[in-house]
């Protein structure tokens, strides 16, 4: 039978009252603030086309069964009205940040439609990545959208980690996440026109080289950090294979942002193997979260998690960076989300 521990979060999706917690939050007057601090359009008015954002659907991975939307911002479209004259350097830009979002974040158009997702259109694909791209300038933003939303509410990324419908993960060594990830960003590229893309995966055990200058961030947001969590667990495998370690050799950076998801363990990997292999990968591991995750009484085990995370990962001597958000404020959904804008 199947057993299953719910967040605040997903309780109030489940039970249908996002609004009155939203109404509660004041929400709305956070979403204009957002957006006119970083300059996003605002309800009722398009982020598509207007801000070079390119959706791209039924993106391929490493099999036919494997197929995920995905949201693109380029640095070419981000700028080029203020920098015609950098137009040809910024065609050569090969910096990509993957991000996998959260709950109940989906399109901004498949939002709107949803009555309990409409409040929270602050927080769509296109909001994020916009907001993304103040964040790493000169890079290509991609927002991965999970390959199921079940009941328009649960993310579950079951093209990268086993999931039950509500998403919540089963790890383990090898489900193929990491092979997964570098056929969509081959994919997606090839899709979008973009030159200088990631080669196919080959089966040859010289592998080709990647682009010239390519680098890769990965960030992942509440339930999307089970994406991160899965490839953690895959580091061991995946450096054995010289494709994928050559792949894995151009990430500099993994952001867990507030992470979080409706399984009653394994929110942060604490197996100390697993982190071993990430301490000694050289990337730069960042931790962000707020009270709202890390210090809920009902759910003790997140912050015991996340401090295990951090103790083995700083005796293992990995390149660390940690941080509370809002830790004097008090823990709210509204601040969960707001990591986003401030990590």
């Amino acid at each position: 039978m199947l057993q299953i521990v719910l967040l605040p979060l997903h309780n109030i999706l489940l039970m249908g009252t996002i609004r009155s917690v939203v109404a509660c939050l004041s929400l709305a007057a956070l979403a204009r603030k957002m957006n006119t601090a970083a300059g996003l359009c605002l309800p009722g008015t398009s982020c598509g086309r207007a801000s070079g954002l390119l959706r791209l659907t039924s993106v391929p991975g490493y099999d036919k069964k494997r197929v995920n939307d995905v949201l693109l911002l380029t640095p070419l479209t981000r700028t080029q009205k203020e920098c015609d004259n950098e137009t040809e350097k910024m065609r050569n830009v090969n910096a990509h940040v993957v991000f996998f979002p959260g709950d109940i974040q989906d399109f901004q158009q498949e939002m709107a439609l949803q009555p309990d997702a409409a409040p929270w259109q602050s927080w769509s694909l296109e909001r994020v990545a916009l907001t993304l791209g103040h964040r790493f300038p000169g890079c290509h933003i991609w927002v991965v959208r999970a390959s199921r939303m079940y009941l328009h509410k649960f993310s579950c990324y079951q093209n990268f980690v086993e999931s039950n419908l509500f998403g919540a993960p089963e790890h383990s060594p090898d489900y193929g996440a990491i092979r997964h990830l570098r056929a969509l960003l081959g994919h997606g590229m090839v899709q979008a026109g973009l030159p200088n893309p990631l080669p196919p995966l080959s089966d040859t055990s010289t592998p080709a080289p990647l682009p010239s200058g390519f680098t890769l961030t990965l960030v992942g947001f509440s339930k999307g950090c089970v994406v991160l969590n899965q490839i953690v667990y895959e580091l061991a495998g995946a450096r054995a294979d010289p494709e994928l370690r050559l792949f894995l050799d151009s990430v500099s950076d993994m952001y867990w942002l507030d992470g979080g998801h409706p399984g009653g363990n394994e929110t942060w990997v604490t197996d100390k193997c697993a982190l071993g292999v990430l301490a000694s990968s050289g990337m730069a591991v960042h931790a962000h979260v707020t009270p709202y995750e890390v210090r809920d009484p009902m759910r003790a085990w997140v912050g015991r998690e996340h401090g295990h995370f951090i103790k083995t990962l700083e005796g293992l001597g990995a390149c660390l960076s940690q941080k509370v958000h809002f830790e004097d404020e008090p823990a709210s959904i509204e601040n969960h989300f707001r990591v986003i804008q401030e990590f």
